[in-house]
């Protein structure tokens, strides 16, 4: 199977637009949920090295999900695992050992945290990483996952007219 790359908000469903007022003819179409990993910043030498970095880039008007962090090889001591927006820490401090797979990020509450989940904002968003480690590390892996919905760069994800 090969990959392919679809730019824009990919909407699924069986009806395109309301006709009347029943199920089967009101618009059921909604955006689809996809997800971006990083795996290099997360194996033990490269925590070791650098506690920070880039972890992802996130399209302009994205609503983020969810974020995970899939341990796949136990660390030898704790590492914790804090996300970056624009200043804000959109996702709190989880730490990891393993193996345990998934560990579910905590998504911080203020109102300009959940703003900025909910619309990422009118450029693309770089997603930085905070890790701090109990030790060097001499053993370990894990992967970071954010699920996001692609949305338009306003944050709609419909057409503005049929």
């Amino acid at each position: 199977m090969g990959i392919a790359t679809h730019l824009g908000p990919w909407l699924l469903g069986t009806v395109k637009d309301t006709t009347g007022t029943t199920a089967g003819l009101i618009r059921n179409t909604g955006a689809t949920i996809v997800a971006q990993n990083n795996s290099a910043s997360f194996g033990f030498a490269a925590v070791n090295a650098s506690l920070t970095g880039t972890a992802l880039v996130l399209p302009a008007g994205a609503m983020i999900t969810a974020a995970q962090f899939y341990t796949t090889e136990a660390y030898s001591a704790a590492v914790t695992v804090k996300l970056t927006m624009g200043g804000q820490d959109i996702y709190t401090a989880t730490t990891v050992t393993g193996p345990a797979a998934p560990y579910a990020m905590a998504a911080g509450t203020t109102a300009a945290v959940v703003a900025l989940l909910a619309n990422v904002g009118s450029t693309d968003a770089i997603i930085t990483y905070t890790a701090t480690k109990a030790g060097t590390l001499t053993t370990g892996a894990g992967t970071l996952i954010i699920a996001y919905m692609v949305r338009n760069a306003d944050g709609t994800s419909v057409p503005a007219s049929a």
